[in-house]
């Protein structure tokens, strides 16, 4: 469907009754006509009213007495969208749109029809926002990526199709309790986790972001939401008295120095929360902003005197004063951030900007419809000039799409592109330069221009030629050295954190492993058929790809070099009558060590070189890795961050490779990681722990007590693993066990 996002508005006949709802379900009270025109006209006096109550009519006309899982009739569903809309003052065209976003899929209408009755800007709208669901995908990930993939094609031309979209996820969501089916309800609460709270944080529309990720967490991770808020309720316990004390000191010191300024405390929510705990490794107690408090004064300059009498009262945390006033982030977000201890002993977040810079940091794109040129719109100038360019928000998810690839690659390299903590890097001319933390070179090489990343060789930061690898920091100015050769970057997977920049190397990967296929098919054919007794340059191979399923000659080398035909099979394909032979691929299987070719590549092994994984760190696949060949012992392959990397930097003899996973690795292995979890000594924890990786999909292959005292026990268990992703999902939900105080993972 449409709007309807995968069936969380299912239709139903009419008449009956959803499953599980009682005798009479409640209906939800929807947007009259009158009410909606008149929260328009709340802002935009000069409007179409007929416009809107036309498109009122049309949608409840068209969807009829089709109903929703509640019971409602479905167009409440598209009204609703409308309202939300409404709440951002969004132009007519975006509620319009929203009121028939799901007229072309779930109704008779047509785009032509569409268009004349409401113009060709509101029939491109509605057709932006309505999903391709009819395609034959062979797998739900695949049919999730292909519609993303669609999905931000159209919406880079108009943001307004990105928050319809959003409106009508949310709305979604809201409702998504009536839908029957619990596999169904967390697959869709996942996706909204994954896809489209990010994408809203993408464009700066936090207060969306924020709910969609509330409603979500609910359904997703219901056990890690209840351990976490009741971790939150023992602590607005202990620290409630502090919260009080801390606005009430901020604004005796503000009325004091002449400030005038609006102070609230907010607690972090619970998902914030639980993305903390997978992304840092960090305890519970450890977060510094569970309390967070907001300082709205009424100027720029005003925002950097409250920060220093904020730094005058309390002590600061050295290295946590992040400025996006000077340094906007990409969504065109601004404040100061700045992490003080305060009364306690407490360390507490405290955030300072204006007004608008507080709507923008809760609204982003959507703040910027207002009056100009006599008409009601999106203001693309005063966005820009604030930080937010709407095209430029969503340029590398764009530019991911139109790379290639197989559709579960670019749902990968989206997502990577979508969740970003910024790192602020320059050009030697000064460019601003965001990037996500941990970001290299390569990475900075793609944020200025694709063509700059295709061609880069090497880095100097600050000035120093330094390695690829090396992550970026705060105000570092890098300077990209290219060469004349278009060519990927060996062991790239390793160099890079951006979903752009792996993105445009596997392209540039899957080229040169085309044109290296090309040659080794051809050469693999051109010997097949000299021992049939036939020359390559005496054989039209065209009829021959018809008959294998092949557009062309090159086609065929290239299944031929890659190992998906047999130079044999060609042959025979050419001159009937010969052998030909078949092979089969097999399925998901454990690692075994003695077969690391089969789970690692790189572009500087030696052939035959013998391959190892290093005990020190236990690499799993989605580790970053890298080798250590040792004379007379083979390649060691290491996590990145493995500590015994240091101790041989300098060690003449040892020869550094970049590594990668293979696909089997990454698509058909499982492995094995240990992980050591600290509980306090309390009746049936253990069976917390067990029920939770379980619910996480790991598989407990042994376990054991390593140490127990009156008060804790240490508990080790190896559990089988499909990568480091599926691992680090696993420790945030053993983090989120009340019980638990330390979860890690152990290496070696």
């Amino acid at each position: 469907m449409a709007g309807g996002d995968d069936a969380v508005a299912a239709k139903i006949p009419a008449g009956s009754k959803p499953a599980g709802a009682g005798d009479a379900p409640p209906r939800t009270r929807f947007l009259r006509q009158f009410e909606l025109v008149e929260r328009m006209r709340e802002y935009d006096p000069s409007l179409d009213e007929s416009l809107v109550n036309r498109a009122y009519v049309y949608a409840t006309v068209k969807h009829g007495s089709q109903k929703r899982h509640s019971g409602d009739p479905y167009f409440a569903h598209p009204i609703q969208v409308a309202g939300i809309l409404t709440e951002y003052k969004l132009d007519a065209a975006t509620i319009v749109a929203g009121l028939l976003h799901d007229t072309i899929e779930d109704t008779d209408a047509t785009r032509e029809e569409i268009e004349a009755s409401f113009g060709a800007q509101i029939a491109d709208l509605v057709e932006g926002v309505t999903k391709l669901s009819k395609l034959e995908i062979q797998s739900e990930e695949n049919k999730q990526a292909q519609n993303l993939q669609k999905f931000i094609l159209a919406m880079s031309k108009d943001v307004r199709v990105l928050i319809v979209k959003l409106a009508d996820r949310l709305h979604n969501m809201r409702t998504l309790s009536h839908i029957p089916n619990p596999t169904k309800r967390r697959r869709i609460a996942t996706e909204t986790l994954e896809i489209y709270a990010p994408l809203a944080r993408r464009i700066g529309m936090e207060k969306m972001a924020r709910e969609l990720e509330n409603l979500s967490f609910h359904e997703a991770f219901p056990e890690a939401e209840a351990a976490i808020n009741a971790r939150l309720e023992q602590l607005r316990v202990e620290k409630g008295a502090n919260v009080a004390i801390i606005i009430q000191t901020i604004m005796e010191v503000f009325e004091f120095a002449g400030i005038d300024a609006r102070v609230y405390g907010r607690e972090k929510q619970a998902y914030s929360i639980w993305r903390k705990l997978q992304r840092k490794s960090v305890e519970f107690s450890d977060l510094a902003d569970v309390y967070a408090f907001r300082v709205i004064v009424s100027d720029a300059n005003d925002c950097y005197r409250a920060l220093g009498l904020v730094h005058q009262t309390w002590r600061c945390v050295p290295d946590k004063v992040e400025d996006y006033i000077s340094n906007p982030k990409p969504n065109g977000y601004r404040s100061i951030h700045t992490i003080v201890i305060g009364p306690g002993n407490v360390r507490v977040e405290i955030q300072i900007r204006t007004e608008d810079m507080d709507q923008i940091a809760e609204n982003g794109v959507a703040a910027h419809w207002r009056y100009k040129n006599e008409s009601y719109g999106f203001d693309e100038e005063t966005a820009a000039s604030v930080g937010l360019d709407a095209r430029e928000a969503t340029r590398s998810l764009l530019e991911i799409a139109e790379h290639g690839g197989d559709a579960s690659e670019f749902l990968e390299h989206a997502k990577l592109e979508m969740y970003q903590d910024h790192v602020f890097a320059f050009t030697p001319k000064g460019a601003l330069i965001p990037l996500p933390q941990g970001a290299t070179p390569l990475d900075f090489a793609y944020a200025v221009h694709s063509g700059i990343g295709d061609r880069t060789t090497g880095a100097k930061i600050n000035g120093v030629e330094r390695p690829l690898r090396t992550s970026l920091r705060n105000g570092d100015v890098v300077e990209i050295i290219i060469g004349d050769k278009v060519a990927p970057v060996p062991g790239f997977e390793a160099l890079t954190k951006t979903g752009r920049a792996k993105s445009a190397q596997r392209r540039l990967e899957r080229q040169a492993k085309r044109d290296e296929f090309i040659r080794l098919g051809r050469d693999l054919v051109a010997h097949a058929l000299h021992r049939y007794g036939h020359e390559l340059a005496d054989t039209a191979l065209q009829q021959a790809a018809e008959r294998l399923g092949k557009e062309d000659e090159e086609d065929v080398f290239i299944a031929v070099g890659e190992g998906a035909l047999k130079a044999n099979a060609v042959a025979v394909a050419a001159f009937p009558g010969l052998e030909e032979r078949v092979r089969k691929d097999s399925g998901r299987k454990p690692m075994d060590a003695e077969k690391a070719k089969l789970y690692v590549k790189g572009g500087d092994l030696t052939p035959g070189v013998a391959l190892h994984f290093a005990e020190c760190c236990s690499p799993i696949p989605g580790d970053r890795i890298i080798g250590v060949q040792i004379p007379n012992k083979g390649v060691v392959i290491h996590t990145i961050d493995c500590e015994q990397l240091a101790a041989l930097e300098d060690d003449k003899d040892v020869t550094w490779v970049d590594l990668a996973w293979t696909p089997t690795a990454l698509n058909r292995a499982l492995a094995t990681s240990r992980v050591l979890v600290t509980v306090e000594n309390k009746r049936g924890v253990l069976a917390d722990l067990c029920r939770t990786i379980a619910e996480n999909e790991g598989d407990i292959i042994n376990l054991r007590l390593a140490k127990r005292t009156a008060d804790f026990f240490d508990m080790v268990f190896d559990i089988e693993v499909a990568d480091a992703k599926h691992l680090t999902n696993i420790l945030a939900a053993l983090r989120a066990i009340r019980a638990v105080k330390e979860a890690e993972r152990v290496k070696g």
